[in-house]
């Protein structure tokens, strides 16, 4: 009957095998893009949105369009309606003021 430990360390030997194996597939992609990549004298611009890498902007924050003044909870208005807010009427809890701090 195998044990407990016995299978942690096969477990441990197939985890350096799998690495091992990922390690030999990513070189050989590697060779092979490279290979194709000369027979046609691509460089990696000719990729176009291959080879973009995407920014993320910079967000700003959304205002507050609802306050519940009672317990100082907030909600932009967007997603799902908070709890505090279930089952009551929205423009009683909307936020009147033109500037928003958060």
């Amino acid at each position: 009957m195998t044990t407990y430990q016995e299978y942690k360390q096969q477990i441990a030997e197939l985890e350096n095998l799998a690495e091992l194996a990922r390690k030999n597939e990513i070189a050989a992609a590697k060779d092979k893009i490279g290979s194709i990549m000369r027979d046609f004298n691509l460089t990696l611009a000719d990729l176009g949105h291959i080879a973009r890498v995407k920014v993320a902007k910079d967000r700003s924050p959304v205002p507050i369009k609802y306050r519940d003044n009672a317990t100082g909870e907030t909600w932009t208005g967007r997603g799902r309606a908070p709890k505090w807010l279930h089952g009551k009427d929205k423009n009683d809890y909307e936020v009147k003021s033109a500037v928003q701090t958060i």
